[in-house]
């Protein structure tokens, strides 16, 4: 999920900052060009760091600008699929609950939350099992799984991504502690 990965590319140093000292301008640059912005390779990036210049930069006749090639270590954000994590229950909506999944929001599906026919409460934000009486809500923290992503490089924050909890050991804590003692009556009845 996170990565500390390294990364090369190009920035542009205007010609205002010729002059100065190309390091720290190269540093500031190449934080506020890559933080926050998507690659499909690794992910969302969250903190640019050790950056290093790599050669001499490049003047292009009628810019005036330098053309500066530069490496550095990036903490990145990618979600994978099948991993499972935890996350905190973050909007709940007639279609399913969103989680804060790091620095972006999935949506667990109604349909993903659990094996009962469920009631949404969307003006309490409250989601509840009719048989089960489990229930969901805002601050929750749930265990789930990732099953699709569709990473949306142009807006990180339009990423789709989808959860599931209807395996076994995904959910609530308190749900799985329920159906411990549940199966543990059961099988004391049994006997």
């Amino acid at each position: 999920m996170y990565y500390m990965v390294k990364m090369e590319n190009t920035i542009r140093i205007p010609p205002e900052h010729i002059g100065e000292d190309l390091n720290e301008i190269s540093n500031t640059i190449v934080r506020d060009t890559f933080e926050g912005t998507m690659n499909k390779q690794h992910g969302l990036v969250l903190i640019a760091k050790n950056v290093e210049r790599a050669g001499e930069g490049k003047i292009i006749h009628g810019d005036g600008a330098i053309y500066q090639d530069v490496k550095f270590d990036a903490l990145t954000f990618k979600p994978e699929l099948q991993e499972i994590l935890d996350c905190i229950i973050c909007d709940v909506v007639e279609f399913g609950a969103f989680c804060h999944i790091g620095p972006l929001d999935a949506l667990i599906h109604k349909s993903q939350i659990m094996d009962d026919h469920i009631v949404i409460d969307v003006e309490n934000k409250r989601i509840e099992g009719r048989q089960t009486k489990n229930s969901l809500r805002l601050g929750d923290t749930v265990r789930a799984r990732i099953v699709t992503i569709s990473l949306n490089e142009m807006n990180p924050r339009e990423s789709k991504i989808g959860l599931t909890m209807r395996q076994q050991g995904m959910g609530k804590e308190e749900w799985k502690e329920k159906k411990k003692k549940k199966q543990h009556k059961e099988k004391k009845g049994t006997k």
